[in-house]
């Protein structure tokens, strides 16, 4: 029941992420005098709607996106007498180019409200500090590990929180063998058995803790056709820290919701430059391969990762995911390709450079550009992103990524 409620909430977020991003094309279309005729949610079939004014508003049965449609945002496009002098593609660049960055705007300015929740609520995740092997939350370590890569039920404290490590410590090294992240105490534990020294930094002192290596069953990555294999290993119940055990007051949170935002920027960008280089990942998860948990993941995909989120009370990682996400739909949306945002914003400037130069040769603005001529090119846009979509779905529903 927690994990239906974590989906659907989740589900709930990006829809309202979407409807942000249309709200934002429609108020700054409004802003400067253009008229919105329609503002939806979703596609397909119309479920219900309304009119308010000029605008008429709705929701539609696949709850995949959303649209606003703003009279005359190409020159292909119908106009009733009354529309013309407002139609989008008549207007100055500036304002055309405001409305469509209006979206994309919306969306960065939720996911900086978000991180700003995140740092005065929880703190924010140690992303600047990735080769730290921080110590996070220490769960009962269970004997076996079930073939769908999930966990018994266990109790009790892990053998390293009673052998007195604690939340915030950054394990130094594991018997003798420095760990530079958190990798390096999973490879440098994994083989152990009896007790082994960790050395932890805790307040700027080094502090060495004898742990009881627990023997357990586990599912490891291997060269076979399966990709894993069930083996022994070692085990102490410790997780990687993704929160600053510190918190931020409103004031503080500030800056360091700016610095973070910037950084979440970059990250980003680098996993949509990746996301090509992904699709044969993806058709391994989805012809019986392991499931890379760095591949892209859908609507779907990310709604279920909510739920597991909400179902262990993860929330941080919620609003964290949620925020993400925002971030990803605004930079994606910049991209210079139709239909997205970006490929409006570039055939709009286009046309400001072609006039600049036609007006110092003395000769009079071009007309705007004909969209019938680029349809071959986004319908091939279209095709492909559609195509990696239908993908990355089948990799949500028939192997979708497990965090736990």
């Amino acid at each position: 029941m927690v994990f239906a409620f974590g989906v659907i909430l989740f589900a709930l977020g990006i829809t309202v992420s979407i409807a942000l991003h249309e709200a934002g094309h429609m108020l700054t279309a409004r802003a400067t005098g253009m008229k919105v005729r329609r503002f939806f949610i979703g596609f397909g079939p119309k479920v219900f709607s309304f009119r308010r004014g000029e605008t008429e508003y709705g929701l539609k049965a696949i709850p995949a996106g959303g649209f606003c449609d703003i009279a005359g945002m190409t020159a292909i496009d119908e106009l009733a007498p009354d529309e013309v002098e407002r139609a989008m593609y008549r207007q100055k660049t500036w304002k055309r180019l405001v409305v469509m960055l209006g979206g994309i705007a919306m969306n960065f300015v939720l996911g900086f409200l978000l991180i700003f929740t995140l740092a005065v609520g929880w703190g924010l995740p140690n992303l600047n500090q990735p080769s730290d092997a921080m110590v996070g939350e220490m769960p009962c370590v269970t004997a076996t590990q079930n073939e769908d890569l999930t966990y018994p039920e266990c109790s009790g404290p892990s053998p390293a929180y009673s052998a007195g490590i604690r939340e915030g410590d950054v394990i130094v090294s594991v018997n003798g063998t420095p760990t530079a992240d958190f990798s390096d105490v999973v490879a440098a534990t994994q083989p152990l058995s009896g007790t082994a020294d960790f050395v932890v930094e805790r307040d700027g002192r080094e502090l060495t803790f004898p742990v009881q290596i627990q023997q357990v069953q586990r599912w490891v990555r291997d060269g076979t056709e399966t990709g894993r294999k069930s083996t022994t290993v070692g085990a102490v119940g410790l997780q990687l820290a993704y929160f600053y055990p510190t918190q931020y007051n409103p004031l503080a949170a500030i800056p360091a919701s700016f610095a973070f935002t910037g950084d979440m920027f970059v990250e980003t960008a680098h996993r949509l430059v990746q996301m090509p280089s992904k699709v044969a990942d993806l058709w391994t998860s989805v012809t019986g391969g392991v499931r890379d948990p760095e591949t892209p993941i859908s609507v779907v995909g990310a709604s279920v990762i909510g739920g597991q989120l909400v179902e262990r009370s993860l929330w941080p990682v919620f609003v964290l995911l949620l925020a993400s996400l925002n971030f990803f739909l605004g930079i994606f949306n910049l991209l210079p390709l139709l239909p997205l945002d970006g490929g409006h914003m570039a055939v709009t400037i286009y046309e400001r450079i072609r006039n600049f130069f036609r007006r110092r040769r003395g000769l009079p603005n071009g007309g705007p550009v004909d969209y019938m001529k680029l349809m071959p090119v986004t319908y091939v846009v279209i095709v492909i992103g559609g195509a990696y979509m239908l993908l990355t779905l089948t990799a949500d529903i028939v192997n979708p990524i497990r965090l736990f």
